[in-house]
């Protein structure tokens, strides 16, 4: 006998999954302003929930298998995204979301190379908090100083608060801090087998 194909069946946010977590505001979705969807095993972001959860200011999406940032761009009043314990590798797609305050990525798998990609946060100018802990990305020497000095707007990292001093450092050695850091971008993707 045959044993039958497993079947592994992407979990998608779904309208169903959506209106089972908004109980709290009657099930309604077109003004949802807060909504977790932490450990539902859920592989991706797609656009459903910006289509129907345009009003959104947090969204806790920690725990589960998200492998990467996309479709929030909707979401223009996002002030709290919490991708804690997913499987992304840079950050990304995070433009849009002008009045994102606290941005918690702790324990994915933001390694050297992908720490670069933090700048693309530069336009997020109401940005605060960012949670990082956890992350290969941390190993690196000077990773608190590259962010520090890549994003002025953030006034604490990782729960620390930043100093004046620590920033006027930060920034004065930017530019030897991510020169450094693209080196050693380099030598981990090497490491990896990969070509950088």
């Amino acid at each position: 006998p045959t044993l039958p194909l497993a079947t592994n069946r992407m979990v998608q946010i779904s309208e169903e999954m959506l209106r089972g977590r908004a109980e709290h505001n009657d099930r309604c979705l077109a003004n949802l302003e807060e909504i977790s969807l932490h450990q539902q095993n859920i592989e991706g972001i797609n656009r459903a929930l910006t289509r129907l959860c345009p009003e959104l200011q947090i969204l806790y999406l920690q725990h589960n298998l998200i492998p990467k940032i996309e479709n929030l761009r909707r979401l223009r009043d996002l002030d709290y995204l919490n991708l804690a314990l997913n499987n992304i590798l840079k950050i990304e797609n995070l433009e849009r979301n002008e009045k994102l305050r606290k941005l918690d990525m702790t324990v994915n798998f933001i390694d050297i190379d992908g720490l670069l990609s933090i700048e693309s946060l530069k336009i997020n100018h109401k940005l605060e908090e960012l949670y990082m802990t956890g992350n290969p990305c941390v190993e690196f020497e000077h990773y608190r100083a590259f962010i520090i000095g890549t994003l002025p707007q953030i006034k604490r990292l990782d729960g620390k608060m930043i100093t004046a001093t620590e920033r006027i450092q930060a920034q004065q050695d930017l530019a030897e801090t991510r020169a450094r850091l693209v080196v050693a971008a380099k030598d981990r993707v090497r490491q990896r087998g990969g070509n950088p």
